[in-house]
């Protein structure tokens, strides 16, 4: 669960002044991302790539479920719709150490709609009422919703409340809500993110319906002043792609909103992963590729950038790659 503060070296930095996180999105927020974003910034929120309650159950758990201590705090996203389901899927993620509990009811693959989760579950309000009553009787750590602000032809005035109520009083902690309807029919995911217009106004007007309950705000945030401008209004913002493909906006978010002056640089994160590369590939195989991958969009915009990612997208793929290949990146950027 987040602190109220945390130790960095002699700092003490207040996270409780803002709840900042990153989105979970699929083939990305894996643990190897995690790790790095951790790397760059101690106190956002890290969230895993959706699990379905499926997997946990019937697969490989420890697979699904395994992270670093130092990834905390981090939240476990589910995908499911079956209360009893997701009740145990929530209690194997709260033994095995996460900090929340989190249900996509947002996600508009027709892949997730064939399961009979993501975005369509948001025209089941009782449905996950009861899911979120059955998870939160089952652990003790936050369990919370992901969600969009409509579906299809509704109109999110009057269904997006509809959705709220029930979940709120089935005892969801808090809301995530990507600012926009999901288009069931018609859009691809890509095209989810960003066709469908932003309506920041709703979401806000839910926060003030329910100032007992967290509301973030999640859809086309950016930059450091579009987070500060939504924490006004908002309890937290969720940033999505632009965390992944630009990282060190992860490093302006650390010292320009929760203040942290004692911060790695660029450059000082990718040291540190070398060890982890290595322990990875020790301890289960990892190729360095899987890992690599997720640090592309380091120094984006800046001399020696496309140097960078050359290297990381060609030489790390061969099969004798060395993790002091990242020393030879960096280098490569200084040419």
């Amino acid at each position: 669960m987040l602190k109220n503060a945390r130790i960095q070296g002699d700092e003490t930095v207040n996270t409780k002044k803002a709840h900042i996180s990153v989105a979970p999105m699929m083939d990305w927020t894996d643990r190897h991302c995690r790790f790095f974003h951790r790397l760059l910034s101690p106190n956002v929120r890290l969230y895993t790539e959706m699990v379905t309650t499926g997997a946990l159950i019937h697969g490989d758990a420890e697979r699904h479920l395994r992270f670093s201590d130092e990834e905390h705090p981090i939240a476990l996203q589910l995908g499911g719709s079956e209360p009893a389901d997701l009740a145990l899927a929530a209690k194997m993620g709260e033994d095995f150490g996460y900090d929340e509990i989190n249900i996509n009811c947002g996600c508009p693959s027709e892949r997730v709609q064939k399961g009979a989760f993501g975005a369509c579950l948001m025209a089941e309000p009782d449905l996950v009422a009861r899911c979120v009553e059955a998870m939160t009787k089952a652990v003790k750590i936050p369990v919370t919703v992901k969600c969009r602000i409509g579906i299809d032809e509704c109109d999110p005035e009057t269904f997006l409340p509809a959705f709220i109520k029930p979940v709120a009083d089935a005892g969801c902690s808090m809301f995530v809500i990507h600012a926009r309807k999901a288009w069931l029919k018609g859009l691809s995911p890509k095209e989810n993110r960003t066709k469908p217009p932003i309506n920041y106004d709703l979401p806000a007007r839910m926060k003030a319906a329910y100032p007992h309950i967290e509301f973030i705000v999640n859809g086309e945030v950016r930059t450091v002043a579009e987070t500060k401008a939504h924490l006004d209004t908002f309890d937290g913002v969720m940033i999505g792609r632009e965390a992944y493909q630009n990282p060190e906006l992860l490093l302006d978010i650390e010292r320009d909103i929760f203040g942290n002056s004692n911060l790695v640089s660029a450059q000082e994160a990718v040291m540190k992963m070398i060890p982890y590369i290595e322990r990875q590939a020790r301890d289960y195989g990892t190729p360095m590729k899987s890992i690599t991958r997720h640090m592309l969009g380091l120094f984006q915009g800046m001399r020696g950038s496309k140097a960078w990612r050359r290297t990381l997208s060609t030489e790390t793929h061969n099969d004798n790659a060395q993790p002091r290949l990242l020393e030879k990146a960096l280098e490569s950027m200084a040419l």
